[in-house]
């Protein structure tokens, strides 16, 4: 093979390697997480509702608004491939990613779409603020989150009940009221999600903030007002909660 071959092919490698690989079938887990070629990511740089965060929609109603994030990434997505930039292991769980993800033929990334149309937060921790102008523009349009009154995502998954409420929706005269509806004591259970999940003391001597609580667990039934739902367990370990420890081994059925 001659050097000039050789350098074309190497090339070429080095090309592939460098280029967006898009890969078919994404899967939503909600509002900020997905699923990209058997890798779960967590959309930097943004702070988007979990599936079962609540929020007071513009006509002062009750509104799964998590769930309707849920909806809007998958709508954003409609059924094309997408990339995810690997930005290395989630800070919380370390078996999850940080993704930069864009829908193959769009120019912008799902995380900045996600903020632009008002269902994601620009996430400043750290200094960090990518889309700020895209949240500025969607609270002065009151779009998507905006249009109602709501906690910030990172608020109600860590269940701060007294965290600032946002949106142009929001009434100090209400602030109870309001407050109650965010955090009712019997949250009802999004679709697919039933993982009951409870905060509690005792789970932070393990590092975490509450306890999850599965079907096989004998604590399950009697949980009637759970603090959180989730869709699975690994939604439930990346929001810091632990397995009840009355839960039953999972054993195969014979067939």
């Amino acid at each position: 093979m001659s050097r000039s071959i050789m350098r074309w092919f190497v090339l070429s490698l080095a090309l592939l390697a460098t280029s967006p690989s898009f890969a078919a079938s994404p899967a939503v887990r909600d509002g900020g997480t997905i699923d990209v070629g058997g890798v779960t990511y967590r959309l930097s740089g943004i702070d988007a509702p979990a599936a079962d965060q609540l929020c007071i929609d513009d006509h002062a109603d009750s509104w799964a608004c998590g769930a309707d994030a849920r909806d809007q990434l998958t709508k954003l997505i409609s059924d094309r491939d997408v990339h995810c930039e690997d930005l290395g292991p989630d800070a919380v769980y370390k078996k999850w990613h940080l993704g930069l993800c864009t829908a193959q033929g769009e120019n912008a990334s799902l995380n900045q779409l996600l903020v632009r149309r008002g269902f994601a937060m620009n996430l400043a921790a750290a200094g960090e603020s990518r889309f700020g102008q895209d949240e500025t523009d969607a609270k002065g349009d009151r779009r998507g989150l905006w249009k109602g009154c709501f906690v910030a995502p990172h608020e109600f998954r860590t269940g701060q009940k007294g965290g600032v409420l946002l949106g142009s929706a929001c009434r100090s005269d209400k602030d109870r009221e309001i407050r109650d509806a965010l955090f009712p004591q019997d949250p009802a259970m999004p679709s697919g999600c039933g993982i009951k999940g409870k905060y509690a003391l005792r789970a932070k001597v393990t590092g975490n903030i509450g306890i999850y609580h599965l079907q096989a667990c004998s604590s399950y039934p009697a949980l009637t007002r759970p603090d959180r739902w989730f869709c699975s367990e690994d939604d439930a370990k990346a929001a810091g909660f632990r397995k009840a420890y009355n839960c039953r081994p999972f054993t195969r059925q014979r067939s």
